[in-house]
């Protein structure tokens, strides 16, 4: 599997994490996941993303996927959501099958019997549409918290959790804008950020959650292994 990671490299981290254990759970013994992993530098993505440069922050992502196929990758996967945005550049940078997170994701909540979810994850993520659009595809509906929720859930993710900052205070934010979600109708949440695990889990949230990184990577595990 070739990873696009570096947005944060905690998030890419935590893929790395999730993928060999997901291995060694499956084969046993010393064995782990076959991969390549190219990082890129989160602080050149954020600064695009806060000038709203997408486009440029495509290019950078769409290289190293390239640079991942031509090093022998089968597949490509994107260790991140909020930059599923330029998804489709890199799709069409690379000539090996791209695999999508909130494909994954919409395919585990319609699994599970949900068709309306809460979205937790950076502004982009919540208000871009692209996330919301994709899942809409599969037949899922997403909420979003209100404008002063998204804002906080936003500034925590890159004022703490991507600097692997957690504290007690912001836990209880992401408690009450879990709640304010599911009564609002909220079958589950979906945490759509990598780094949303560092600070809250299920225990948190008073409806099922989706972990986007944990079904994300037991999809590319799933493929890895496949014969």
């Amino acid at each position: 599997m070739g990873l696009i990671g570096g947005m944060s490299w905690e998030s890419s981290a935590e893929y790395y994490r999730l993928v060999n254990e997901s291995v060694r759970a499956a084969l046993g013994g010393q064995h782990n996941a076959k991969s390549l992993m190219a990082t890129v530098d989160f602080a050149e993505i954020e600064a695009l993303q806060r000038k709203g440069d997408w486009e440029a922050s495509a290019r950078i992502l769409a290289e190293a996927a390239a640079a991942l196929e031509r090093g022998g990758a089968d597949f490509i996967a994107l260790c991140t959501n909020t930059m599923h945005v330029v998804a489709e550049a890199i799709e069409d940078a690379i000539e090996v099958p791209f695999v999508h997170l909130v494909d994954a994701v919409a395919e585990s909540v319609k699994a599970a019997g949900s068709t309306r979810v809460g979205l937790l994850g950076t502004r982009f993520t919540m208000e871009m549409g692209f996330y919301a659009d994709r899942m809409a595809m599969h037949g899922v509906e997403v909420l979003v918290p209100t404008a002063e929720e998204r804002e906080a859930v936003h500034e925590i993710i890159y004022g703490e959790l991507t600097l692997g900052k957690v504290r007690e205070e912001s836990r209880e934010v992401y408690r009450e804008v879990m709640a304010a979600l599911a009564a609002r109708g909220s079958e589950g949440i979906v945490f759509g950020c990598t780094e949303i695990t560092l600070l809250v889990d299920a225990s948190d949230s008073p409806v099922p959650v989706f972990d986007s990184t944990r079904i994300h990577t037991e999809r590319l595990v799933e493929l890895a292994l496949r014969p």
